[in-house]
């Protein structure tokens, strides 16, 4: 995600589950902060996709105001990682989002133990 310039410290956290993509700046805002339970002008990225999979959001605050940014898919859906025990958001790596975009399967990849500092001990990657 270069295109945007997200530093190493953005956490990317994806939406369990489907959002109406109808929702807009101030809709998205609101499912950031009551059911993902985050800042939404923390600076990470919330990522949303609609029941069919083949449309998505990116909400996020750059420090002078909120983006959204949308994908429609013409062909395909999008494979979405499914979250485990009823949690309403998954943290993704930057690695992972870029796969994610790009088409590739994150239900058929996995994760390989690898070296990672996470400020936040409660949300460490492996």
């Amino acid at each position: 995600m270069s295109v945007f310039g997200f530093g190493s410290a953005t956490r990317i956290y994806l939406a369990a589950g489907a959002t109406d993509m109808r929702k807009g700046f101030e809709g998205l805002y609101g499912l950031v902060r009551d059911r993902l339970l985050c800042d939404p002008l923390s600076g990470h990225v919330f990522v949303f996709a609609n029941a069919q999979r083949n449309r998505l959001k990116l909400v996020f605050w750059d420090g002078s105001g909120l983006w959204v940014c949308a994908k429609r898919l013409e062909k395909g859906r999008f494979r979405w990682p499914e979250a485990d025990g009823g949690q309403s958001k998954l943290l993704l790596s930057h690695e992972e989002l870029a796969l994610l975009l790009g088409g590739i399967d994150l239900l058929e990849t996995r994760r390989r133990q690898w070296h990672r500092v996470v400020s936040d001990a409660s949300e460490k990657i492996a």
